[in-house]
Formats: structure tokens, sequence, C-alpha cells
């Protein structure tokens, strides 16, 4: 059974930081790309970040570029959103997600991914 268990959220003001993580177990994670999505209220889930197997290639949407790192630690089966510069339209829930590679339907869209984590809050205060 796939777990994919996401911490770190939490209350924090802006131009501040947080790091998220996500542990994946039941999956050959070598074998999955690993994303963070995230859903503010009232909006559709939206791509935020994701990461290869071998971490050579990373891609982040625009609006997060230059502020969040992600990364991975395979040997753990972790992954891992650097947030900084936080902005109060980051606010969100935090989704973490994997993906078979090569992703069916490419690097940003959730039909890529068949695995989600329940979420992990992050609210940005100005």
């Amino acid at each position: 059974q796939v777990q994919l268990v996401e911490s770190g959220g939490g209350l924090v003001q802006a131009g501040g930081s947080l790091r998220l993580s996500c542990a994946a177990s039941g999956l050959t994670f070598s074998r999955y790309g690993m994303g963070w999505f995230r859903q503010a209220p009232g909006k559709e889930r939206e791509f935020v970040a994701t990461i290869s197997w071998s971490a050579g290639a990373t891609y982040y949407a625009g609006s997060v570029k230059g502020r969040f790192t992600i990364s991975r630690d395979n040997a753990e089966n972790m992954v891992y959103l650097q947030m900084n510069s936080l902005k109060p339209e980051d606010t969100a829930v935090y989704y973490c997600a994997a993906g078979p590679l090569p992703y069916r339907s490419g690097w940003s869209s959730r039909n890529s991914f068949d695995y989600w984590g329940q979420g992990t809050q992050v609210t940005v205060s100005s």
C-alpha cells in the first residue's frame, strides 16, 4: 500500500520560511518522479514543483521559481520543499505526489501523478 505523508506545514509571517517533508512508502521510489501541488480555498489544485529520480531535473511553477526548492533523499524515500520569501498568496494546503517516470502527461500535470498525500496546511500572514 502506497503512502505519502506530508509534514512541516504551519503559520508563518510573510517573508519567512518553511520546509515541507514527504515520507514515501510502499512504492519503488526509483521509478517515480515526485511533485508538490497546492490548493487554496475555492481554487483548483495547482502545480508547484517536481523532481526526477536522479534529482538531475527539476521544474517549478513560475510563481514560486527562485523562492522554492524541491529536493529528494532517495536513500530515505523522502522529498522536501524548502519555501523561502513566503507570501500571503502561498497560503494553501500543500500535497506531495508520486508519478511513474516518464510522466504520462508532462511535468506539471496532475494526470502524471498516481499517488497523493493527505496534505499539510501552510498559512502565510501579512
